[in-house]
């Protein structure tokens, strides 16, 4: 998911919690560790900065995502929470491990996936049935505080309907999400989904051979093929994964790419993110002269 909402998990977990009886401090620990393990799984960023082979498509949501690093995670913001401001409780334990959770369980849902059992398994786990920025969550975390403004002793409680609201709305989604998918592996040798933007909408992307289909389709309306890519299954990429190191990691990264070979260019993409004739994901070298940026 995106940063905001990731922010707006951290801030709905805050939500849950009865704050009473507690002192000033003890507001800021929670608040503190309510954001702050909503978002440190993607302190795997700052990898960026020492990256020299072209690894951080793997990095990016590897490691820091896995199920095995979430109560160090969550034992960090309790030492970072009895270090700032002198509050030591086993519940701020309990609930930087939920939102370190939350935050790596709802990437799973995603196109980009994580790698979710590093570092015993490199598989990058994805079902592709939750766009990156769902407006859903939104929608229903904003009717969660405009409702506890006004019934502000019943806020816990609106804010714990609302998170079971957005788990149900995985559920659905994700549910019919399968449904599609089962339904054109009879008919393509590899399949992958990315979620629309749109509720309930998916892209299907189908690959026979060299063929890749990009399909619109839902269970509430006809299919529609968005276009057919051409991938060009005999190239030598050998040559483009020693000059562009990054190629080789997208290439092992995505479920299947499209290869690109022509007079200019030599290249991959992943097919998940092609939106108006390219994808954000392509890494290419030049054979003649300057080439477009993609």
């Amino acid at each position: 998911m995106d940063t905001i909402t990731h922010t707006l998990f951290g801030l709905g977990l805050y939500g849950t919690i009865r704050k009473d009886h507690m002192t000033k401090h003890e507001k800021r620990a929670y608040l503190f560790t309510a954001i702050g393990a909503s978002q440190i799984p993607d302190i795997d960023v700052i990898s960026q900065l020492w990256d020299t082979q072209g690894l951080y498509q793997m990095w990016h949501r590897g490691i820091t995502h896995s199920v095995f690093l979430m109560p160090l995670w969550a034992l960090l913001f309790y030492a970072l929470s009895i270090l700032l401001f002198r509050v030591k409780s086993q519940r701020l334990f309990w609930l930087a491990l939920l939102a370190v959770f939350i935050h790596s369980t709802s990437d799973l849902f995603n196109a980009w996936g994580t790698g979710y059992f590093e570092p015993f398994s490199q598989v990058r786990v994805t079902f592709g049935t939750i766009p990156i920025v769902d407006v859903v969550f939104w929608g229903i975390l904003l009717i969660a505080y405009l409702i506890a403004r006004k019934r502000k002793n019943a806020a816990p409680v609106i804010y714990r309907w609302a998170f079971a609201g957005i788990a149900f709305h995985v559920l659905v989604q994700s549910a019919q999400g399968y449904i599609l998918y089962e339904k054109y592996t009879e008919r393509y040798e590899q399949v992958a989904l990315s979620a629309s933007f749109i509720p309930w909408h998916y892209t299907v992307i189908g690959k026979n051979g060299a063929n890749v289909d990009l399909i619109d389709d839902s269970l509430l309306s006809a299919s529609h093929v968005q276009a057919t890519l051409i991938s060009k299954e005999d190239a030598d990429l050998n040559r483009l994964f020693r000059t562009v190191p990054e190629a080789k990691t997208l290439y092992e990264w995505a479920p299947f790419v499209v290869i690109v070979d022509d007079e200019r260019q030599l290249g991959i993409y992943d097919p998940r993110f092609y939106r108006n004739g390219q994808s954000f994901l392509f890494e290419y070298m030049e054979k003649n002269g300057k080439v477009k940026k993609q």
